[in-house]
């Protein structure tokens, strides 16, 4: 796998309006508020930091660690905290920035998990979804890219923690097929 250069699905180009595109959005909604931005490690660690540069008003970061994905390409259902949020959220605007939304299992147990600690608002800005794949029903706030059912990397998104380093999103082929 490693030695195939995986296709290009969104250039550089595309993945940097989507996130100009979100970051207006979020500004706009929180003009006058300061929101904390949740981002789930390692995946959103790219997107995040360009979202925070691109937006106008001023935020505040936190991130947590969560993991169901073992060294493969499927989720194992299992959601562990491995690193939790370091501040209260309770009377926060909060929004939780991830990299994808595959299955929803992850997210939703997250989002489920924010939710019984009363924030102010809760919101979700996913940069890539994934539809193909759901088992959760998931609202997503603020919406990058979708794809159907490809396994995608770049732009922090990792295979076997390879990849992380592109500049774009792209499909790698997963010997699934």
């Amino acid at each position: 796998m490693q030695n195939e250069q995986p296709e290009i699905l969104f250039t550089t180009e595309e993945v940097e309006r989507e996130v100009a595109r979100l970051a207006r959005e979020i500004s706009d909604d929180y003009r006058g508020r300061r929101p904390l931005l949740v981002g789930i490690l390692k995946g959103s660690f790219v997107f995040l930091a360009d979202l925070i540069r691109t937006m106008d008003i001023p935020v505040e970061v936190d991130f947590v660690i969560l993991s169901s994905y073992g060294p493969g390409t499927e989720s194992s259902g299992e959601v562990r905290v491995v690193h939790g949020l370091e501040q209260s959220i309770e009377g926060r605007d909060v929004i939780v920035v991830e990299d994808i939304v595959d299955s929803g299992i992850t997210i939703s147990h997250f989002l489920d998990d924010l939710r019984a600690r009363d924030p102010a608002s809760l919101k979700l800005c996913v940069l890539v979804d994934k539809t193909a794949r759901r088992e959760k029903e998931i609202r997503i706030d603020y919406k990058g890219v979708e794809v159907s059912d490809e396994f995608v990397v770049g732009y922090g998104i990792d295979c076997n923690e390879q990849y992380r380093y592109l500049p774009d999103i792209r499909f790698v082929k997963t010997g699934e097929e």
